[in-house]
């Protein structure tokens, strides 16, 4: 099985979380649990499931990650934009009102 970690969306304010090795959530992705076989992947799910029942969380999924000397590395390129917590546009940009123009 790959390396895997639990991701989600913190309820308040929809910040990206990770599930942490004692089961509670923290905005670092190095600080996320790995999840090294299937057990521990349904038994990290399902705690995920008890912080969306207890209105913590929303759309908890696992993520593949690689394991590295350095720590784990998010595998796809959406985990690194996640863990990166940089925004993906800028203020000057605007925001999108809904028309096209022109």
């Amino acid at each position: 099985m790959t390396v895997q970690v639990v991701t989600a969306n913190r309820l308040r304010d929809g910040v990206i979380v990770w599930l942490t090795a004692d089961l509670g959530w923290s905005e670092e992705f190095t600080e996320s649990r790995p999840l090294r076989d299937e057990a521990e992947a349904k038994a990290a799910l399902e705690a995920a499931g008890v912080a969306v029942k207890a209105r913590l969380v929303v759309g908890p999924y696992l993520a593949e990650v690689d394991e590295t000397p350095e720590g784990l590395k998010p595998n796809s390129a959406r985990e690194r934009i996640r863990a990166s917590r940089l925004p993906t546009i800028t203020p000057d940009q605007g925001s999108w009102t809904g028309r096209i123009e022109g």
